[in-house]
């Protein structure tokens, strides 16, 4: 199985590139939000460690932005709960999806919290910072003061870049995509054989 890593700036369009591959994909951000509305014992185990700002059964966005906000150390609290839950579910989602060829992560912090492994392969997506600005205004709850706390945990775009073994330019039409990710797997499967 090739592990496919997929980095790049919130905003540049990661879950785009990772759906376009074809290939089954473990997307951390929605693995979160299930935490958030379907497993009771995460709502507990944050309920207790933030009694002031998380309230009911499914936890709301809203509650856990004004955690985070409030306090640096909230993000902290928040990060050690739901990170190895994450982890697990990654886990299954690897073990579920043994036998298919490339499996594709859009993991936010998949460098940040060292989940690839040695042989995985590394994609960038990079996008124009104009672009990235105007869809990050567009989403709903778009808070500055929150994205810069989140990009505050992420190692430096340059980094993540340099790391990477190849960079897609996303100019979020498919067709461009399409060719980009054509050449990429041609390169990685003769690569591999």
């Amino acid at each position: 199985m090739i592990r496919i890593g997929i980095l790049g700036d919130i905003g540049s369009g990661k879950s785009f590139v990772a759906k376009s591959f074809g290939y089954p994909v473990f997307n951390a951000d929605e693995e979160v939000s299930k935490l958030y509305h379907k497993e009771k014992r995460v709502f507990i185990k944050l309920r207790k460690k933030l009694p002031d700002y998380i309230f009911s059964f499914p936890v709301k966005k809203k509650e856990i932005s004004e955690a985070i906000l409030s306090n640096n150390l909230n993000l902290k609290k928040i990060i050690k709960i739901i990170h190895p839950e994450v982890q697990n579910k990654m886990k299954l989602f690897i073990k579920k999806n043994k036998n298919k060829k490339i499996v594709i992560l859009d993991i936010p912090l998949l460098l940040e919290n060292k989940i690839n492994g040695k042989k995985d392969v590394l994609i960038f997506v990079q996008s124009k910072k104009s672009e990235i600005s105007k869809r990050l205004k567009k989403r709903e709850n778009f808070n500055n003061k929150l994205l810069k706390k989140f990009k505050n945990i992420q190692l430096p775009l340059d980094y993540k870049k340099y790391r990477a073994d190849y960079v897609i330019k996303n100019d979020f039409t498919k067709k461009t995509l399409k060719k980009s990710i054509k050449l990429i797997l041609c390169k990685i499967l003769k690569w591999r054989k």
